[in-house]
């Protein structure tokens, strides 16, 4: 019996693997090894805790035995038909938690970040034999981004998004690149280390044909394994786990984040660190630390949540936008001397109402927050603090905003600010929560809205079609809506307003920006240089 294929495109055949397994029979066929040849690898990089996705698994007998030893969480996918039902009668009654889907491994259906470990014996091998631009291209969304990532910095556009991704790869000037994160909560000595880790898997991943001892070059954005500094973990009833971290970034500038676990890609709030701030215990601990730390460690920050932090700058994008938003007001120079009220549902870190706070010395800002944890965070982490211009309500957004509404004298806000997230994970809009964007709450909020006044939304949504509906939504109630859209972000920013005819063209926006602006900076006041009101709304447009 001939089981070999005429030509290597054969291995990239789905009728190629149902023949072959048919006059394979039941006869287990292993490529590259048994369980028993490759369990010393395996059980040294698997737990037996985790997911764990098997792609391409014919008939080889590695799930089954790793079953056995206790890996029990484990899906297997295979594009052979003939192939899977033969697996599933096999298993079904001894090892019931195990499944076997048919799937192609080129258009996986599983949402992502769903297994902690894939596992391939061969399939790669079949679909890399295939030269057509289709299948190539399926084959770089997996492999064509690799490099290694700074710890800390794996959140940031360049690292965390596949654009960001596509540009560093062409950048690197590399025909294969490799992007490698480094894990929370796990010590690293230093680049050799990681380097000699990680050399025998890279090379699993090199290119057909590239010689044995070609030498494979470990890329680091200034040279080192950068610095993550975890100074605070623990756990809200409302938004579960989550950690105060401060990393490095570029110009050794150090950045504190707030990170959800739930959502750890996401960075919920960030703010940077004042320069030259220590303390004598940490002094003494640096001294120590670099007695027996190896040349070209880096320098952690200091380990303090009173640490002062920078109110002068944004980190956000989206933030920066939404600022730049106040330009929208009547007299937008004379804004410092007029007694702005807002409401901002969402605190999160408090960088965005604190910088309203610190920047407009006459506004006066409610700030609606639904977990009291975000609170202590915000304080104790971020510089935060509440006086006579500026209170928190711990409370549900859509609770307080229809108690505001519901009074004989309802509350004129000259600002409205929403930048809250989305609890549910599995919609398609991520923030703010689809009740917020519901027309009778919108109502709610225009009532309380002055009339020359504006709603600013954060919106992140990735479903089309819900983002036309909410964008409808809004137009309905404000008829006057901008949107601007963050560059290499989901996020986008929507400028509400209630009187059409007041409707400004780009080159108006621009100037009232830069007035804004004029006043802003004057002598005296703290200022982030790179930060130009008109540049976050050149791109702005009229829905």
């Amino acid at each position: 019996m001939n089981l070999l294929p005429k030509s290597s495109k054969e291995f990239g055949s789905v009728d190629y693997w149902e023949k072959f397994f048919q006059q394979r029979g039941k006869k287990a066929f292993e490529w590259y090894g048994t369980y028993l040849e490759l369990c010393g690898v395996l059980h040294k990089y698997m737990k037996p805790r985790e997911k764990v996705l098997v792609i391409g698994c014919g008939n080889s007998e590695l799930s089954e035995q790793l079953y056995d030893v206790g890996y029990q969480d484990i899906v297997n996918i295979d594009i052979s038909e003939v192939v899977i039902k033969q697996m599933k009668e096999r298993n079904a009654s001894r090892r019931p938690r195990m499944s076997f889907l048919k799937m192609d491994m080129t258009q996986m259906e599983f949402p992502d970040a769903s297994f902690q470990v894939v596992l391939d014996k061969g399939t790669l091998d079949a679909v890399l034999t295939d030269e057509e631009e289709k299948t190539l291209q399926q084959v770089d969304r997996m492999l064509a981004e690799v490099g290694r990532v700074l710890q800390g910095r794996e959140t940031e556009w360049l690292f965390g998004m596949e654009e960001g991704r596509k540009q560093l790869a062409a950048s690197a000037g590399f025909r294969r690149l490799i992007t490698v994160a480094l894990h929370r909560g796990q010590q690293y000595e230093g680049m050799e280390s990681i380097q000699a880790e990680l050399s025998a898997r890279v090379m699993e991943l090199a290119p057909a044909g590239m010689p044995a001892q070609q030498q494979v070059p470990f890329l680091s954005v200034g040279g080192d394994i950068g610095v993550r500094t975890i100074q605070h973990q623990d756990c809200s009833p409302l938004s579960g786990d989550y950690v105060i971290e401060d990393v490095q970034g570029d110009d050794k500038c150090y950045f504190r984040r707030l990170i959800f676990l739930s959502n750890r890609n996401v960075v919920q709030s960030e703010a940077r660190l004042l320069k030259g701030v220590s303390h004598r215990a940490q002094k003494k601990r640096k001294k120590d630390r670099k007695k027996q730390s190896p040349a070209g460690t880096p320098e952690e920050p200091p380990a303090a949540p009173g640490q002062p932090i920078d109110k002068s700058y944004l980190c956000c994008e989206h933030h920066k936008a939404m600022i730049a938003g106040l330009a929208l007001l009547r007299n937008p120079e004379l804004l410092l001397e007029t007694p702005l009220a807002l409401l901002v549902v969402g605190l999160g870190g408090g960088s965005l109402p604190l910088f309203v706070h610190d920047h407009f010395p006459k506004s006066r800002i409610e700030a609606v927050e639904i977990d009291p944890s975000m609170l202590e965070v915000a304080t104790q982490w971020f510089g935060f603090s509440q006086s006579d211009r500026m209170k928190v309500h711990i409370a549900d957004g859509l609770d307080y905003i229809t108690s505001l509404a519901g009074r004989e004298a309802r509350p004129q806000y000259d600002v409205i600010m929403f930048d809250v997230d989305s609890k549910d994970p599995t919609l398609g809009m991520s923030c703010p929560p689809p009740a917020f964007v519901d027309q009778p709450f919108l109502q709610k909020v225009k009532s309380i809205l002055s009339p020359e006044g504006v709603f600013i939304l954060n919106l992140v949504c990735r479903d089309l079609g819900l983002k036309d509906s909410v964008l409808g939504g809004l137009k309905a109630v404000f008829p006057l809506l901008y949107v601007r859209r963050i560059e290499g972000e989901v996020n986008e920013i929507l400028f509400c307003q209630l009187h059409p005819e007041r409707k400004l063209a780009t080159p108006e926006l621009l100037d009232m920006a830069q007035a804004l602006e004029r006043t802003l900076r004057k002598p005296g006041r703290g200022w982030d240089s790179t930060y130009v009101l008109s540049d976050m709304l050149k791109t702005v447009k009229i829905v």
